[in-house]
């Protein structure tokens, strides 16, 4: 699987989100997308799933695999941070 039919959610309007989830279903032919988020986005990434499952592409696609983990680093003052992220695969029926 590459990071091509990958989704990236951040400070962008969500239905950006949503359609580019839809497109690489329905334009790019893609068997597979994962939607991943990190820290304050993760629940904009469970947000733009459902909508894409439920509502533009209702019955087409199933959330095949959910993964979380959180990541540590150093943030600019030099102090140690977690944050965690989320990757939610689906897949089209």
């Amino acid at each position: 699987m590459s990071d091509d039919n990958s989704v990236f959610i951040g400070n962008k309007p969500f239905m950006n989100y949503v359609t580019s989830v839809v497109m690489q279903f329905t334009s790019k032919g893609a068997s597979e997308v994962i939607v991943k988020a990190r820290g304050k986005f993760i629940s904009r990434a469970v947000d733009v799933v459902e909508v894409s499952r439920k509502r533009f592409m209702e019955n087409s696609i199933d959330v095949k695999d959910i993964q979380i983990n959180s990541e540590q680093f150093e943030n600019k003052e030099g102090k140690q941070v977690r944050v965690s992220n989320i990757e939610i695969t689906l897949i089209k029926k």
